[in-house]
Parts: structure tokens; C-alpha cells; sequence
């Protein structure tokens, strides 16, 4: 299984930032009392506290119980704490209550693939793409799935859909390199990593991909100095186990005199 994509984040989250009105049978102040839990718990998920998010979209449940938006934020709060299990189990129960809910279906998707496993997290998001068919994200995601398990032609579909959408993502470009790497094909792949580095030319993940398919083209000395600039402008503490790769990478190239 090819590695070294870019995985999705909460930088490209779709969150379900609205809220429903309550039944007309509750009174205004539970009313006014649970939404101002729910938007409360949306301050929190904003600002990345996933605790106290969690807490406030509980809150509000316990005033209505029936509120999708309140457990496709409050699973999203679940997943900011790397609670998973929960997650799905709040994205299961909003699905339950509207099993049209996009949030709920795109966002299991994304846990699913976070949990390895990506044919659930395929079915997610076709469905999800039933009810949005204009979403790139989830083209994106999806594209994602399928290149965990190694369909890549599908991935490239997807990946193509998703830069139809939007063309200027170097993210969707550069994963839709690894696509073609996975066929074997290195030229396309070249391209797709210089594509996403004209675009962000401090994409370091492309640069050392950029390496892979250049050793893959035989142009060994080109390789090489591609993965000596990954191991200058990569992040020491994220990137750590490519940077030990790429070293890899230049030992070998080394020992066949390139």
C-alpha cells in the first residue's frame, strides 16, 4: 500500500455549523437554553477544544435528544479528542435520526478511513455524494479511500472530479501523483509532484515524492537532489519517519553510484 499521501484534516471539515429550530412543543427557555449550549459547544469545536465542545453539545441532547446537527458536531468534537469509537457512534445516531444527513455521512466516512477502513469509508461518501454532488472534498476523500486500497484507477476518477472543482489544489494534484506511481506510471506522477510544488513550493511531502518518481525514471542524480531538499525543509517532528526514508533513499543511491 503506497504511504506519503496527504491525509484528509480538519483544514478541509465540513462543519455542520447550523442549527434546527426545536419542537414547538418545548418551552422557549429549554429552547433558548439548548441553543445556547449548541453554540457555545460550536465556540469550542471553532477554537479546537474538543472537551469542552463535547460537553456543551451534551448539554443541549439532554434538552433534545432528537438534534442531528448537536451529535454530528458533538462526534466531530469526539474526533478532535481521538475518541473515534464515539464519534461514529454520534455520526451513527444523527444518520438514525436524518439518514440524509451529508455531515454525518461524509464526516463517518473520514473516521472510517482514520480507523483503516477505507471500504466503509467508501460507501460513506458515495452516499454522501448522493445528497451533494458538487463537493470536491468528498471527491477528494473518497479518492483518498480508494487509494488505501489500492484501486487506483478509481482514485484517479475521483481525484480528477475533485480538481474539476477545485483545479488549484496541490493536495488533490499531489495525491493524484501517488494514483500514478501506484500504476506504474512515473512520468505523470513527476508532473502531478511539480505541479503541486509550483503551486506550494513548500509542499516537502511533494518534494520527496517528487524523489521517488524521479529514482523510478532512472534519473538517479535528479532523485537525489530531491530528496537532499526534502531533508533540508522537512519538519523534523512530523515528518520524521520520511525523513529517515528519504536518507534511505540517498544510501542507496549512493551505493549504485549515481
Amino acid at each position: 500500500m503506497i504511504k506519503c499521501r496527504v491525509l484528509w484534516g480538519f483544514a478541509v471539515l465540513l462543519l455542520a455549523l447550523v442549527f434546527t429550530g426545536v419542537a414547538q412543543a418545548q418551552s422557549a427557555p429549554a429552547q433558548e437554553t439548548a441553543e445556547k449550549y449548541f453554540t457555545e459547544g460550536l465556540a469550542a469545536l471553532e477554537a479546537g477544544d474538543g472537551a469542552q465542545a463535547a460537553a456543551q453539545f451534551t448539554k443541549a441532547l439532554e434538552l433534545k435528544p432528537d438534534w442531528v446537527e448537536a451529535y454530528v458536531n458533538r462526534g466531530q468534537a469526539y474526533v478532535f479528542q481521538g475518541q473515534l469509537d464515539k464519534a461514529l457512534k454520534d455520526f451513527d445516531k444523527a444518520l438514525e435520526l436524518d439518514p440524509e444527513s451529508f455531515e454525518a455521512l461524509y464526516n463517518r466516512g473520514r473516521v472510517y478511513t482514520k480507523l483503516g477502513k477505507p471500504a466503509k469509508a467508501v460507501t460513506n461518501y458515495t452516499i454522501a455524494l448522493e445528497f451533494k454532488k458538487d463537493d470536491w472534498q468528498v471527491y477528494y476523500n473518497r479518492g483518498n479511500a480508494y487509494l488505501d486500497e489500492e484501486k487506483y484507477k478509481e482514485a484517479l476518477q475521483d481525484y480528477g472530479a475533485a480538481l474539476k472543482l477545485n483545479p488549484k489544489s496541490p493536495e488533490v494534484i499531489h495525491n493524484r501523483g501517488l494514483a500514478h506511481l501506484g500504476l506504474g506510471q512515473a512520468g505523470p506522477a513527476l508532473e502531478d509532484f511539480g505541479q503541486a510544488l509550483t503551486i506550494d513550493p513548500k509542499f516537502s511531502l511533494a518534494q520527496y515524492n517528487r524523489g521517488r518518481a524521479l529514482e523510478q525514471l532512472g534519473r538517479l542524480s535528479e532523485a537525489r537532489g530531491a530528496y537532499r531538499t526534502f531533508l533540508q525543509e522537512a519538519n523534523p517532528t512530523t515528518e520524521k519517519p520520511l525523513l529517515e526514508k528519504a536518507l534511505e533513499h540517498l544510501k542507496e543511491l549512493k551505493e549504485k553510484g549515481s
